[in-house]
């Protein structure tokens, strides 16, 4: 046991840093149970919050902050010009018009989503042109600023859902649940936007059910059609309270919707490299892959060796990557002791 510790130590310094703290307060926890002390008790129970509060927050918060200020400001200056063009050149759209302003905001949001119903057409050529203008704008704009942020925004919530299973779970082995949703985190990611899409479909038929006068399958029809961008337009919105809804749902459900099969997409990817890294973990070694591992030619395999060996194996590295680092370490090490020492550091600084 020693050896494997020896072993593991120089090669993985902090593998259980993040949960050092949380596993020591449910060690306290389990030497304090049972006991009668009225002042051990309510330690016990202080501990038990804090270390579920640790639970809820450790490892499981958005990986980088994302401002949403400026998704805003994007989709606002592209909001408030499209409807401005397009209002001024309304007299050059043909179709069913109902207002103005509104039109020129629904007719933008169809034309950035792509979703292009047909119930509004631009006739002239500058008004074609200035479609093509703000389709090829809206598509950077979902592409690279409201995918980031409806990416966000449902990583958000999919903490929200992930707090709730532990809180529901808290009287378990909270470190291994830890473990286990951290594993888990794209099929929670998945599973929450699948909600929010089941919901938007529904909110969807509903409106174009009872605001629009459309029969329940052609609602659900039309739902479909609009989500998937295909946009027939034999079905669409067609009253100005629809189209004031259409403006925000189209939106929101059309970047939900790519969302999810972005993340289907990556739990996916995430399934065939666990069954990967399971082979290349469980496979027997053979006397040709010692050969291989073997960098340094002394007919004896170490554990970084080890470890880079299955890591190339794995994909996650190559040897132009190895060769790279070991340039760096060459570099570095003035004297050519094979080590690196602090007085390595300070002649290599001079």
């Amino acid at each position: 046991m020693a050896n494997a510790t020896n072993v593991n130590d120089p090669l993985l310094p902090s593998t259980t840093a993040d949960y050092s703290i949380v596993k020591n307060a449910l060690k306290r926890r389990r030497l304090r149970r049972g006991s009668s002390d009225p002042n051990i008790r309510e330690t016990h129970l202080l501990e038990q919050q804090h270390t579920s509060e640790l639970l809820q927050n450790a490892k499981y918060t958005p990986e980088n902050k994302f401002d949403l200020k400026p998704v805003y400001m994007f989709l606002a200056a592209y909001l408030g010009l499209g409807a401005f063009c397009f209002f001024l050149v309304r007299d050059q759209i043909d179709g069913r018009k109902k207002n103005g302003m509104l039109d020129a905001i629904y007719f933008c949001v169809v034309t950035m989503t792509t979703v292009g119903y047909g119930d509004l057409i631009p006739r002239t050529k500058f008004a074609k042109f200035l479609a093509c203008i703000f389709v090829f704008t809206g598509m950077a704009l979902v592409g690279f600023v409201l995918s980031n942020a409806a990416d966000y925004i449902l990583e958000k919530q999919e903490i929200l859902f992930v707090k709730a299973i532990i809180h529901k779970k808290e009287n378990g082995d909270n470190h291994d649940l830890m473990k286990e949703i951290e594993a888990n985190k794209i099929h929670y990611k998945v599973l929450t936007t699948l909600g929010v899409i089941l919901f938007l479909f529904l909110a969807g038929i509903f409106f174009l059910y009872f605001f629009e006068d459309l029969e329940l399958f052609d609602a659900f029809y039309c739902v479909c059609s609009t989500v998937t961008t295909l946009g027939y337009g034999d079905k669409s919105f067609s009253t100005k309270t629809g189209r004031l809804f259409a403006a925000v749902w189209i939106l929101i459900s059309t970047i939900c919707w790519a969302q999810f099969f972005y993340y289907l997409a990556q739990l996916y990817t995430e399934r065939r490299q666990r069954s990967l890294i399971k082979w290349v973990l469980t496979r027997k070694l053979t006397v040709s892959d010692l050969d291989a591992a073997d960098l340094d030619d002394d007919r004896a395999v170490s554990a970084a060796e080890f470890v880079v060996y299955k890591l190339k194996e794995l994909g996650k590295i190559s040897d132009e990557d190895v060769s790279l680092v070991m340039d760096g370490f060459r570099a570095l090490d003035v004297d050519s002791s094979g080590t690196l020492t602090e007085n390595d550091l300070l002649i290599s600084s001079q």
